[in-house]
């Protein structure tokens, strides 16, 4: 017989009463009934009941073992009564009966539980993660999580991709996130960068003949934390194909993604290809964002002609001042009481508006500080411009454009939640394509790239050198689903003219593209096929099918907010001759 184990915890079935078992896991719980003792043992497969008589000689040891400690059974596998069956468990029809026992892991004091769903804390979680994923709904994701990503391994394998490991030291690049550094011992004063994303290294792969590349690849970058995306490393769905237009890449991706999704949804809708495509200028204006969730129904629209030289003089005024009027309706909430309204208009004071305007339609009219200050005329063509009717409410942003959207934004969101409209049980895919190549720095005022440098500019070269840089649109797209961004894309620039031209209007000299992109810009010299791609986020798309909302919840062993392991105690110092060894001085902040 095997030392450790002949079956699996979550292995024995009725067909298995009256065979000797060994089983070996973790106990999970005890029950003490006075003459005998229930153990739950547990490991990766499941739960088996195990049971020991007052009588047996083993009885003393197994009642002293804790929770958690690790243990071997031996003993037949007997029916259980009826009455004592659990329909619940897979092995419910039958328990152990104790007769070998041998203890191979006593375990201390526990500082969280591992048998409850009960939340110790973000920062016991963390620190002692290896006890929290002991737990079946931590285990459940994390397993989720590797066979979410074989999937998506089978799966490109399938579409004629190809896997390739890019390297992690490498050359820092401008990917719009602070690099994390690797200081060289044998090159005294350089560095290395972790990689951001491997964006150079897959076009070198298209640009060396090989035509569909793929990697779950490892990406770098030192940000803050948010909910959605996990301090310091992450990882992600990276390919590129050569010789293929916008819609290739589309129509290669979008399978991948909708049959993944559906494998693991559980009964959950899920958009069918093709996606929908949205223009980036459409997003912004219909649902203030370019990551907009398609399971809200409402959309926004642009009123600002019905408040120019109105009588509302607040709106008039900021509109005459460059500012924009966003409507956001409210279909059913003309009948909810004012105090909806008064907590929306605190809601958006504590956003940092300067509060939140709105209209209710009522008996062929409108109503609220704004109607009654706004020509009925214009009143009825809000009504009109929105589709709401008798019973509905609308809200309005005004502000410069970009407030105006981020406002309308999360006033959308806010009433989609609020009203109940939010879709249920679906997956909501689409694109969102034609983003502006260049925006301005708001803090500089400069030309600026506005999503990924290495983008071919709609329009090529002939662009670049004959249109406002603000106007010309980039073979960008992004992939979002609940309003949740997967993943940026594009056509890549192929031609070493078109990316001098491109860089240089954002302010870098060629020599400057020379040496800071090198190895890129040397290679697209030497014949390099048109190509492009994307990179699904897989955390993300594990947080989606997972239903969590807190990106740390799926990820095996993740960073705290303030990007520290608690559990290795990473960052940490190290010694003064391992500093001397790499040419590093320390220049601390004071106190």
């Amino acid at each position: 017989m095997h030392p450790y184990r002949t079956h699996s915890c979550g292995e024995l079935r009725l067909s298995h009463a009256g065979a000797t078992a060994r089983l070996s896991g973790w106990v999970h719980r005890k029950r003490d009934h006075g003459q005998l003792l229930f153990i739950d043992l547990r490991d990766t497969f499941g739960l088996t009941q195990c049971v020991i008589d007052v009588s047996s000689p083993l009885f003393a040891e197994l009642e002293a073992v804790r929770v958690e400690s690790v243990i071997t059974v031996t003993g037949p596998v007997v029916e259980r009564d009826p009455e004592t069956v659990n329909p619940n468990l897979p092995t419910g029809e039958v328990e152990v009966r104790v007769a070998a026992l041998e203890v191979r892991s006593r375990a201390e004091v526990l500082p969280l539980q591992v048998n409850s769903d009960e939340d110790a804390g973000e920062e016991i979680r963390l620190r002692y993660r290896y006890l929290d994923l002991r737990r079946e709904k931590m285990h459940r994701k994390i397993l989720l999580r590797s066979r979410v990503i074989s999937s998506i391994r089978r799966r490109m394998i399938e579409q004629g991709f190809t896997e390739f490991q890019t390297p992690i030291l490498t050359a820092s690049s401008p990917e719009g996130a602070r690099d994390y550094l690797v200081p060289s011992r044998i090159h005294p004063g350089k560095f290395y960068a972790l990689p951001q994303a491997p964006q150079m290294f897959k076009q070198l792969i298209m640009i060396a003949g090989f035509d569909r590349y793929f990697q779950i690849a490892p990406c770098f970058r030192d940000e803050d934390s948010r909910a959605d995306r996990s301090p310091g490393e992450f990882y992600q769905l990276d390919f590129e194909m050569s010789f293929v237009t916008q819609d290739d890449v589309f129509a290669a991706i979008e399978p991948v993604l909708s049959d993944l999704f559906e494998e693991f949804a559980e009964g959950r809708q899920v958009t069918r290809p093709p996606f929908p495509r949205i223009p980036y200028a459409e997003a912004m204006l219909k649902y203030g964002s370019d990551k907009p969730d398609l399971r809200n129904p409402i959309g926004i629209c642009d009123v600002t002609e019905a408040f120019r030289g109105s009588g509302f003089g607040i709106f008039a005024r900021a509109v005459e001042g460059g500012a924009v009027v966003r409507a956001i309706p409210a279909p059913g909430a003309g009948a909810r009481p004012r105090s909806f309204f008064d907590k929306l208009n605190d809601w958006a004071r504590a956003e940092g508006a300067a509060g939140l305007g709105y209209i209710i339609f009522e008996d062929g009219a409108g109503k609220g500080p704004i109607a009654k200050n706004l020509e009925p005329e214009r009143v009825q063509g809000i009504k009109e411009a929105t589709g709401l009717g008798d019973g509905d409410a609308v809200f309005f942003a005004c502000d410069k454009e970009k407030a105006a959207a981020r406002l309308g934004a999360a006033v959308r969101t806010r009433l989609g939640d609020d009203l109940g409209l939010i879709e249920p049980d679906v997956f909501r895919f689409c694109w969102i394509v034609d983003y502006p190549m260049y925006e301005l720095d708001e803090e500089s005022g400069r030309v600026a790239f506005s999503h990924n440098p290495f983008s071919m500019p709609q329009g090529g070269l002939e662009a670049l050198e004959t249109q406002d840089p603000l106007t010309i649109k980039a073979y960008q797209y992004d992939i979002v689903c609940n309003g949740v961004e997967l993943s940026s894309g594009a056509i890549r620039n192929h031609l070493p003219e078109v990316m001098y031209k491109a860089f240089s209007i954002v302010g870098y000299a060629q020599e400057e593209v020379e040496e800071r992109f090198s190895g890129l810009i040397s290679a697209l010299k030497f014949g390099a096929p048109p190509h492009g791609g994307s990179a699904p986020g897989i955390d993300r798309i594990v947080m989606l099918l997972a239903d969590e909302p807190n990106i740390r919840e799926i990820v095996a062993f993740p960073m705290n907010q303030r990007a520290e392991d608690l559990m290795m105690h990473a960052p940490a110092e190290v010694p003064s001759e391992r500093l001397k060894e790499l040419y590093i001085k320390l220049d601390l902040p004071p106190d």
